[in-house]
């Protein structure tokens, strides 16, 4: 595992865990181990240089790493084996914060964008901040001038929120929630196509008058070399897990979307994801 404990990945990989073996898809133990450190980097270095059944939780950082020139790994240094789901990204302030929506704080952004500090984790260029600088850039505010701060994990980036270190943080819904539920941030708005019937309350952005939706996917690897039927049983393996009422369970519980997708349909995507970031990022001014 690539991130920290609590955080989107070592949830994905805890709920993978938990519905292969409550399902008796896998026989014997399945451990979740967490390698911290460089945006994943550490972590999926670690999965490279394995011969064994290792894998690893994946997501578009694995992509943005390499195109920020953070990273000399790329996804064809290792085994692609399934994208397992997507989920929506948000933006928090503080529950006592004077901000009262994101068409606010975005109109604030543009006339004085150094007076807001905002809060990202693991590392910019992950969906985290590139949803943020899409919107902003959208509604007239220049992505270089606004002021990102990195923390290790979500946890981090709602401390600094609560103890005013940052004004604002974007994040994905389900690192947020819990936070939300225990009514110490606001969600100000959500980036999905529309309302989720969960969270009537909270606006998206095209409703804020800001053209942007915008999915961030997680999905699995192995090492490089992997064998056709290691591969082959992975494919019928994660087939069979989406379907399973426990990771329809974990799909409800997190408000993610189903977005399966088996092998040799993930090297595809991430092929096109490529190509789609390096454009983002240029448009972006990384």
């Amino acid at each position: 595992m690539a991130g920290s404990i609590g955080g989107g990945w070592d949830i994905t990989a805890q709920m993978i865990r938990d519905s292969l073996l409550s399902e008796n898809l896998i026989d014997g133990e399945i451990q979740v181990v967490n390698h911290l450190g460089a945006g994943g980097e550490l972590g999926w270095k670690y999965t490279q240089q394995q011969k064994g059944p290792v894998l690893a939780v994946n997501s578009s950082l694995l992509i943005t790493n390499h195109l920020l020139g953070q990273s000399q790994l790329t996804y064809k240094d290792f085994t692609p084996l399934a994208i397992l789901a997507t989920e929506w990204e948000v933006v928090v302030v503080s529950k006592d914060s004077s901000i009262k929506s994101a068409n606010s704080l975005i109109e604030n952004l543009k006339d004085a964008p150094q007076n807001f500090k905002i809060g990202v984790s693991p590392r910019l260029g992950n969906d985290d901040q590139l949803s943020f600088v899409l919107a902003s850039e959208q509604a007239g505010a220049k992505p270089e001038e606004l002021d990102f701060h990195i923390y290790e994990n979500s946890a981090q980036v709602v401390e600094a929120l609560l103890e005013k270190q940052i004004d604002v943080a974007s994040m994905t819904l389900s690192e947020a929630k819990k936070y939300y539920d225990l009514d110490q941030v606001k969600i100000l708005v959500i980036s999905s196509d529309e309302r989720l019937k969960e969270l009537p309350e909270i606006p998206t952005w095209t409703e804020e008058g800001i053209e942007v939706v915008f999915e961030h996917w997680r999905g699995i690897m192995g090492p490089p070399n992997m064998a056709k039927d290691e591969i082959q049983f992975w494919d019928e393996t994660f087939g069979e897990m989406v379907q399973t009422e426990e990771w329809q369970q974990t799909i409800e519980q997190y408000m993610w979307k189903d977005f399966y997708m088996n092998s040799s349909e993930t090297t595809e995507f991430l092929e096109e994801q490529s190509k789609m970031y390096e454009e983002l990022m240029k448009g972006s001014g990384k």
